[in-house]
Formats: C-alpha cells, structure tokens, sequence
C-alpha cells in the first residue's frame, strides 16, 4: 500500500524521558516511516526522542529532514551529525518550515515545546487553516491527561465541537502505522 501521507514531523521531547517504553517507540516510529517511504520531518536534535527517532529512521534507510535555530543548537538540542540541518532565524520559523514540508504530524511523549508544537496544529485545525492530521501515539498513556484536558475544555464550553480537530491516537506503534497507513 502505498501511503497518502508522504511527509511527517515528528514532535517529541528532547529528552529521553523516565519511561523506557518512550525511546522503544521512537525508535520504532523512525524505523516505521523510513519502511513505508514515508519522509520524516523533525526539529534537528541529536538528542532525546528527537534524536532517537531521527536515527532509527535514517538506519532503516528513510529520509530525514531537520530543522533548527542556532539558539537552540546552542541552549539544548545539538544537530544532528547526519542530518543537514536548516537553520532559521527563530521557532516560530522553525515550526512555520516544519508545517509547509509535512502532509501530518506525530506526537511523541515531550514537553513544553512538543505541547506547544501540537496546539499550534489544534489551533489551525479549529480556525480552518489546515486539515492536516494530528497522530498521537500514546506510549503508556502519556497523553491521557492532555486528553482529560481537552474534555474538560468541551465539558465547560471553550472548545465546542470535537469534529473540528482531525485526531487520531494510538496506543501501539502497530497501530499508528494503521491509521497512518489507511488514512
């Protein structure tokens, strides 16, 4: 099958995380782009799930592309070695280049700058701007409370409908690639 989807960032943490299960799955989502020649989209770093993910896609011979600024490079997240990285003046370019050169996004266990880069995408989805498609994969239960988060929002009348985001989570890696995959 050949997938509808040709390009994905990937936005996880530049962390590892406490949870071995978090690099696993990264690993395993790099690798499972690159086998269904799917390009992978990300923000650079050789460090973390970003770096993790990066590598597993280019070891299993997928296309990766990076993008970063050099206050990041510098602050916390080292270029990737393998990876030409495009260095833009600052994130919201960053997150505006990673946007253009993607057909979805994959939401990997992260922080503050993976949230951030994920509302964005809410955000667009909720206002019109784009039906790209959002895939979380909630490795054990790592987004449960974000979706708590957004029922509480519906229940108390700030996001009014639900069909306006086009969301997809996963539990399994096996199981992103089928959404991804039938999409």
């Amino acid at each position: 099958m050949t997938p509808k989807l040709k390009s994905i960032a990937v936005y996880c943490g530049h962390q590892p995380g406490k949870d071995p299960k978090f690099k696993r799955d990264a690993t395993a989502v790099g690798k499972m782009l690159a086998k269904n020649g799917i390009r992978m989209v990300f923000g650079g770093g050789d460090v973390g799930l970003m770096g993790t993910v990066a590598t597993a896609c280019l070891r299993a011979g997928g296309q990766v592309i990076g993008v970063s600024t050099d206050d990041v490079i510098a602050m916390q997240e080292p270029a990737h070695p393998e990876i030409d990285i495009q260095v833009v003046d600052g994130v919201n370019e960053r997150k505006q280049i990673m946007f253009e050169e993607s057909d979805a996004f994959i939401i990997l266990p992260g922080g503050v700058g993976t949230l951030n880069e994920l509302t964005d995408i809410m955000t667009m989805q909720q206002i019109g701007e784009t039906e790209k498609p959002l895939f979380f994969l909630n490795s054990n239960g790592f987004w449960n409370p974000f979706v708590r988060l957004v029922k509480h929002m519906q229940k108390n009348g700030f996001i009014v409908k639900t069909d306006e985001y086009n969301i997809f989570t996963a539990d399994t890696v096996a199981e992103l690639k089928k959404q991804i995959l039938q999409y």
